[in-house]
């Protein structure tokens, strides 16, 4: 969470689901911005070998998204709006995953992203795929950084499988359409935010000075919204997707 100390002020890690483990692939706590309260939740995927497997390459076992879970029901309850920043190749799918279960954990997620009644906006820094991403990215405003993916496989994955070779995988991303801008076309994505030449890690933050503003913006259309309205809005953008394919 690289933008986490050049968006937010006061940021308070959470740890745990208070069930099982506390998962390091995502993290998430209470911070401020600009003096607002907020709670803030992502993946991470660590630098180097050792930070890297510490945090799973970025890949949430099912305590992960309980731990996300229990935030999102902490931030109803006080109110505040949710912040989470999408990048992930997908939750883990190891045998101790599943034991877990994954599943469950990411369709409950799902169900209580719906339905609670403070402002969602997600924000996808780099990959977002699959089950993994959607599991922290229901939301009423979907952001992507210019240069990031966002797919329920990944273009290699889905090569291998529809012509048996991952060489096709530029030809699967045209197909699957994983873009920001092909997205916010198709009104999946609300917001593209741009990117310095070559790429966020050219500059944090520039780049993390582009989120905020988004994020200030839309927070403040969304605390004026009437919360049935919000949530109902919400729900059919959840179910709409897919259509627009």
């Amino acid at each position: 969470m690289d933008y986490i100390e050049h968006i937010f002020t006061e940021f308070d890690q959470l740890h745990g689901d208070r069930l099982f483990a506390d998962d390091q692939a995502i993290i998430g706590g209470l911070a401020r911005l600009e003096g607002r309260p907020v709670m803030v939740i992502g993946h991470q995927k660590g630098r180097g070998t050792k930070e890297k497997v510490r945090h799973n390459f970025g890949m949430p076992r099912p305590e992960g998204y309980r731990k996300a879970r229990r935030l999102i029901q902490l931030a109803e309850q006080y109110r505040i709006p949710v912040l989470s920043f999408i990048d992930t190749p997908g939750a883990y799918p190891g045998m101790d995953s599943e034991e877990r279960g994954i599943n469950e954990a990411i369709a409950e997620n799902m169900a209580i992203m719906s339905r609670i009644r403070t402002p969602l906006i997600a924000t996808v820094t780099g990959e977002a795929n699959s089950g993994g991403a959607i599991a922290i990215g229901v939301s009423d405003q979907l952001n992507m950084l210019q240069y990031s993916t966002y797919t329920v496989i990944t273009p290699e994955g889905c090569a291998t499988i529809l012509w048996k070779s991952s060489e096709y995988a530029s030809a699967a991303a045209d197909a699957m359409g994983v873009t920001s801008r092909r997205l916010e076309e198709l009104g999946i994505v609300d917001k593209t935010i741009a990117e310095p030449l070559g790429g966020a890690h050219r500059d944090v933050a520039e780049t993390s000075a582009n989120i905020k503003r988004a994020l200030i913006d839309q927070i403040e259309r969304l605390i004026a919204m009437d919360r049935k309205e919000l949530v109902d809005r919400r729900y059919q953008r959840l179910m709409s997707y897919g259509i627009s394919v």
